[in-house]
């Protein structure tokens, strides 16, 4: 048994590239690059636009297809108070200037967290948006797992459902130039159900743009990642903020690409910049033949309703 596991295993060489590998690539239409992308947003909405904005036309100039933005990408603000009151609906000027970004550099941009004024007065959408080479909203999707911490013994409480609305919509993954694109954020990534039901929809790339507390990204960040490549056989790409926005909050950063091995093959260092890395579809079908879990499942016994039972 541990020479099969030894002989699978020969199949799919780890490969991992530092930040902005990009002679390393030349980049096809069957192996497409990517540009994950890592910025520290801070409550200044122009600025952080003209950050997107270099990134945006950095990953082009190496050949990106995609450039792929973390949570928060629009501002990052201290209190409820502000982060409400400038948030902008999908049809703002923020959006408006992010298509206008995807047109110039003829590239698809996904943007995943923005701040989406609901109509609400009090809370909003965490919305991550998907606008395509043409400057057009293609996808949109608004986090359904909510970031809620108030634990008395510790004296932590964050409570993102004081100013957002909970999502109430899987999107099913969406055709994109490089496979088949599902969009999470940051949060979901801890719930395996939502990933395995986007990879049941036919998910080739999982999305988890985050913003990512300093102490859980040191613990889990990483281990996460890769853990729901490997379950679902399926490319994970995470944008990530990084270091200190405010007095009040510092991100993990470390935004990374995991192959469907769950190798990490590229990863940015502490900074604003970006990684690139291919995708290879051919890698992901060849995985998933060599190790055909999905036709192992006993649904039978694990039903969604007698998950449900057992909670």
């Amino acid at each position: 048994m541990r020479r099969a596991w030894s002989i699978i295993a020969q199949s799919f060489p780890v490969k991992c590239y530092s930040v902005q590998p990009a002679k390393r690539y030349t980049g096809t239409m069957a192996h497409p690059l990517i540009a994950v992308c890592q910025m520290r947003s801070i409550a200044d909405k122009v600025k952080n636009l003209e950050v997107v904005a270099e990134l945006a036309a950095e990953a082009k100039r190496k050949s990106a297809t995609i450039a792929f933005f973390p949570e928060a990408c629009d501002f990052l603000a201290d209190n409820k108070k502000d982060i409400v009151a400038m948030a902008e609906p999908l049809t703002g000027q923020t959006v408006a200037s992010y298509k206008e970004i995807a047109e110039k550099n003829d590239i698809w941009l996904s943007l995943g967290g923005v701040h989406e004024a609901s109509g609400d007065v009090e809370k909003i959408y965490n919305t991550h948006i998907l606008i395509n080479n043409e400057g057009q909203l293609v996808a949109t999707y608004r986090k359904i797992h909510l970031f809620d911490m108030d634990n008395k013994d510790t004296g932590v409480r964050l409570m993102e459902s004081d100013y957002v609305l909970k999502g109430t919509e899987i999107v099913p993954p969406v055709p994109t130039p490089i496979g088949k694109l599902a969009l999470s954020i940051c949060y979901d990534m801890r719930f395996p159900e939502l990933s395995l039901t986007l990879r049941n929809m036919g998910a080739q790339i999982l999305t988890y743009p985050s913003a990512f507390t300093y102490q859980t990204g040191a613990a889990h960040w990483e281990v996460m990642l890769r853990a729901r490549a490997i379950e679902n056989q399926c490319y994970v790409i995470a944008a990530a903020q990084t270091g200190a926005h405010n007095k009040k909050r510092v991100s993990w950063g470390h935004a990374m690409i995991v192959d469907p091995w769950g190798a990490v093959i590229a990863q940015c260092a502490e900074k604003t910049g970006i990684a690139i890395a291919e995708i290879d579809l051919a890698l992901l079908e060849k995985v998933r033949k060599n190790m055909p879990c999905g036709e192992h499942r006993r649904t039978d016994l694990y039903s969604t309703m007698e998950c449900q039972k057992s909670i």
